[in-house]
């Protein structure tokens, strides 16, 4: 008789799933000030004692952002966050020894 172990199940909400889509680069879908979009995470660190995300938004409400930046949002102000299939590249803005992020980064891309 063989024993057959369990696979543990997967750990689910937001801060896996932002951890999940940094190690394997890719996008995420999340909803923001009420809009859709499509983020590409680079960063997660620690802010005025909250988890913080760094990334670029590639789509906001189906349509292109104006401005291609690199943004920050605060993990608890996106809502339905979920991983997707759609790899992204580095962005050129990301700078790892960016201000915003060197305090207490908990996980970042490498280049």
């Amino acid at each position: 008789m063989y024993l057959t172990e369990k696979a543990e199940p997967m750990p689910t909400g937001a801060t896996p799933t932002i951890l999940q889509a940094i190690v394997t680069k890719h996008c995420v879908t999340a909803t923001y000030n009420l809009q859709d979009i499509v983020l590409a995470p680079h960063v997660l660190f620690m802010k005025n004692d909250a988890l913080h995300v760094g990334g670029v938004t590639l789509e906001r409400g189906s349509a292109v952002p104006k401005e291609y930046k690199m943004g920050v949002f605060k993990l608890d102000g996106l809502g339905d966050i979920a991983i997707t299939d759609r790899p992204f590249q580095t962005s050129e803005l990301w700078d790892p020894a960016d201000e915003r992020f060197v305090a207490q980064p908990l996980m970042m891309i490498e280049r």
